[in-house]
């Protein structure tokens, strides 16, 4: 599976942004897309993730009401839409696929490129 990250950008604290992720080549051997983030200086950590029918998805407690993942089947692509950006929300995003339900990001074999997100204050 291939996947391309989009939608990074500069946005001012408390605004929006709708990251998107174009998945490719194998798709249907993953189960699962998910999206982490990592700061400078920190750890990739683990946002959301949704699986590809739709019919589950979880959140990081720190980005419940205000993340959104979502998914277009057709298109191959999953969403991410980001509202009440703050500060603490700078960090390269990347998408990721698997075959299970879970948060951690070695359970998750396919990567994006990234693309960042820088929320100023």
């Amino acid at each position: 599976v291939q996947l391309q990250a989009s939608g990074g950008g500069l946005v001012q604290t408390g605004g929006f942004l709708r990251l998107s992720c174009a998945a490719s080549g194998r798709t249907f051997s993953s189960h699962v897309m998910g999206w982490f983030r990592q700061a400078p200086g920190k750890e990739r950590e683990f946002v959301a993730f949704i699986t590809w029918s739709g019919s589950s998805t979880y959140y990081a407690d720190f980005v419940k009401g205000r993340f959104t993942i979502s998914s277009d089947n057709a298109k191959n692509t999953v969403y991410l839409q980001m509202n009440v950006l703050k500060p603490e929300d700078t960090a390269v995003y990347y998408c990721a696929t698997g075959g299970v339900l879970t948060s951690a990001p070695s359970t998750y074999n396919s990567w994006g490129q990234g693309t960042l997100v820088t929320v100023s204050s």
